[in-house]
C-alpha cells in the first residue's frame, strides 16, 4: 500500500511539472495576409507587442503570404519600427516564396529582417502538428 501512495504521489508530481513546464513554453504561429490596410498593420503590430510583452519568453512566428507583402515591403510598410522591434524581442517574420513568385516580388524589395518559406500554408500546418497555437493576424 505504501508503494501505491508513492507511485501515485510520485506521478502526481511529474504530471504537474510537465504541465507547468508546458504552460510556460508557449508556440504562437500567426497568419497575415492583408498588409494593404494599414489599420489591419497596426493593429497586428498591436497585438504582438501586447503578446510579446505578456509572455515575452514565447516563441512567436509570422507567416506573411498572399496580400500581406506589402507589410513587409520597404517601401510600402507603415510599421517598419515595428517590425524591426519585434524581430529584436525574438519574433519570426516568415514570408512565402510562393507569394513572391506570383506577385512578382523580390527578396530585395523586403526588409532585412525577414527570413523565407517555400510555402506558407505548409509552413502553418506544420507548426500547428508541432503544437504551436494558430492565430489569424490583424483584425
Amino acid at each position: 500500500m505504501k508503494n501505491l501512495k508513492l507511485i501515485v504521489l510520485v506521478g502526481f508530481f511529474v504530471v504537474s511539472a510537465f504541465a507547468q513546464k508546458r504552460a510556460n513554453h508557449h508556440k504562437i504561429v500567426f497568419q497575415f495576409t492583408n498588409a494593404v490596410d494599414t489599420l489591419q498593420q497596426k493593429a497586428f503590430i498591436n497585438q504582438l507587442n501586447n503578446l510579446t510583452a505578456h509572455w515575452p519568453d514565447a516563441k512567436y512566428e509570422v507567416v506573411i503570404h498572399s496580400m500581406g507583402l506589402p507589410f513587409v515591403m520597404s517601401a510600402k510598410s507603415k510599421q517598419l519600427n515595428a517590425i524591426k522591434a519585434l524581430r529584436a524581442k525574438g519574433v519570426r517574420f516568415l514570408v512565402c516564396e510562393n507569394t513572391m513568385k506570383n506577385q512578382k516580388v523580390t527578396k530585395d524589395q523586403l526588409i532585412p529582417e525577414v527570413e523565407y518559406v517555400k510555402v506558407g500554408i505548409a509552413e502553418i500546418v506544420e507548426k500547428q502538428e508541432q503544437g504551436w497555437s494558430y492565430i489569424k493576424g490583424g483584425f
